[in-house]
């Protein structure tokens, strides 16, 4: 049995992360910034950052935040993990945060190197975007009778309980460097993934696409954040739909 650390464990990549690995036989500690045991802000790291790492052969890094601070987080950590003589050092990334310039991917691209600069052994997985993020962004864009959609853009969503698994197989292997992307099974327009969220949720709105400028909108409208040629994953947003509403009901 093996002692596994996942960061960001209670999330909604890091928690079916757990439920895998934990399902394969290993200690895992469950690391966030509010959840006991094991509560630690990475950004300032410290002794209840060492004592989480202290035996633990690998760390699954998946805790990150659009507001800010993932860098100095994996600088906390990957010093801590150095002291604590972690061998394996897996992270979540995403597709294509070396092709579009937006700020959250500049991020993501820059913990990427400081991980392969590490010094430890180290596994990178980009996936596309999780079903979830859409759910959440069309239910925002939907709160007003009409639907603002950013024209000519695709996606590939993909099942994040699906990442999971395969992140958590990687977390049991060797150092893999960087491993094959990781892409939902369809590329589809942004419109035909709204339009079926508003079908399931038994919403009517004006769906209104506008062109927007800047290079990261360009990059997004060239397909920078696909994956066409890993379509690996299974599950399609309709079906993530007919989960989440049964389960959300009303709460839609």
């Amino acid at each position: 049995m093996t002692s596994i650390v996942v960061t960001g464990g209670t999330g909604t990549l890091g928690r079916p992360v757990v439920g895998w690995l934990r399902t394969a036989g290993h200690e895992v500690r469950v690391l966030s910034r509010s959840t006991p045991p094991y509560a630690v802000d990475l950004r300032e790291g410290g002794i209840a950052l060492d004592r989480a790492l202290e035996g633990a052969s690998t760390v699954v890094h998946c805790a990150t935040s659009a507001r800010g601070g993932d860098e100095q987080a994996a600088r906390s950590l990957i010093t801590a993990a150095r002291r604590a003589g972690v061998e394996h050092l897996v992270y979540m990334s995403i597709v294509g945060v070396d092709r579009v310039p937006y700020p959250y991917y500049r991020t993501k691209l820059a913990v990427e190197r400081q991980i392969e600069d590490s010094g430890i052994g180290w596994t990178v997985l980009r996936a596309t975007q999780f079903h979830d993020l859409l759910y959440r962004l069309f239910q925002g864009m939907s709160a007003s009778p009409v639907m603002p959609l950013p024209a000519r853009v695709k996606d590939q969503p993909v099942e994040v309980t699906e990442v999971a698994a395969r992140l958590a197989e990687l977390a049991q292997g060797a150092p893999a460097g960087r491993a094959d992307d990781m892409g939902g099974p369809e590329v589809r327009t942004f419109e035909s993934l709204a339009r079926a969220y508003l079908a399931a949720a038994g919403r009517r709105r004006a769906v209104v696409k506008i062109p927007l400028r800047g290079a990261a909108y360009e990059a997004f409208r060239a397909g920078g954040h696909l994956a066409p040629d890993h379509a690996v994953g299974t599950g399609t947003f309709e079906d993530y739909l007919t989960k989440r509403l049964a389960v959300t009901g009303a709460r839609r």
